[in-house]
């Protein structure tokens, strides 16, 4: 059993901007091991998250648009209450746990695979993605090399995403540009692999496009269903006579 604690408050409010009345609502969740969330949903839509690890503000859709969701909570301490909600849900998590005898969650480790965005080319722009599934608790680290050196620079990571099953995905992007000889690698931690996990990409020069081949593939379908259409109506006229 997947245990968590999660509390929510509910605001709802008059904007000033607007005669029509807008729902917000605070989230704050929380795991057994310490992973929290706190996100704001405007009218059923999340319009903000906060980065606990870099403690910053994300905003999840354009600032751009009516109205600002930057103006939405004018005022607001939004990341230090963050902050102090997140240690405040933490310990009563904690306490809840021990109270109800909870036993250790179950944790599942991450499965992952490294692919390039586009087909890589030589001294063309491109990016690798490291695709990481199936994992729980929702608390991974990836990492990247190339040429066996730690690469930070071009690296981007996303949230964490749930799954239908309970389990989280998450994505971790390199920006490179691919050189001959040079070689990539995508390594994962997380508290149920016993040791790290690590997928390596480099570029095959011999490898041919796959896209001809599924060109060809269903060219040669349709040929062929075409071909059985025809003698389908040829031995039907022939019956017909």
């Amino acid at each position: 059993m997947k245990c968590s604690a999660l509390i929510i408050l509910m605001l709802n409010s008059f904007c000033a901007f607007s005669e029509i009345p807008h729902e917000i609502i605070y989230f704050v969740g929380c795991f057994v091991n310490g992973t929290a969330e706190v996100q704001f949903e405007f009218d059923g839509e999340e319009i903000l998250y906060v980065d606990f690890p870099k403690e910053e503000i994300i905003y999840t859709v354009p600032r751009f648009i009516n109205p600002d969701p930057s103006q939405i909570l004018v005022g607001l301490s939004i990341l230090r209450d963050a902050l102090e909600n997140k240690d405040f849900c933490s310990f009563f998590t904690v306490i809840g746990a021990e109270i109800a005898k909870i036993p250790p969650e179950e944790k599942n480790p991450p499965e992952s695979i490294l692919y390039p965005a586009e087909e890589a080319q030589l001294g063309v722009e491109n990016s690798l993605t490291c695709f990481v599934n199936h994992f729980y608790p929702p608390d991974i680290k990836v990492s990247w090399t190339k040429n066996g050196r730690p690469v930070s620079e071009g690296v981007s990571l996303s949230r964490y995403h749930p799954n239908d099953d309970q389990t989280f995905h998450q994505f971790s992007t390199l920006a490179f540009t691919p050189r001959e000889g040079d070689i990539y690698s995508c390594t994962v931690e997380h508290s149920a692999l016993e040791w790290p996990k690590t997928r390596i990409w480099e570029l095959d020069l011999n490898q041919p496009s796959l896209g001809p081949d599924i060109f060809c593939g269903v060219g040669l379908t349709l040929g062929l269903m075409g071909i059985a259409v025809g003698v389908f109506l040829i031995a039907k006229g022939h019956h017909g006579q």
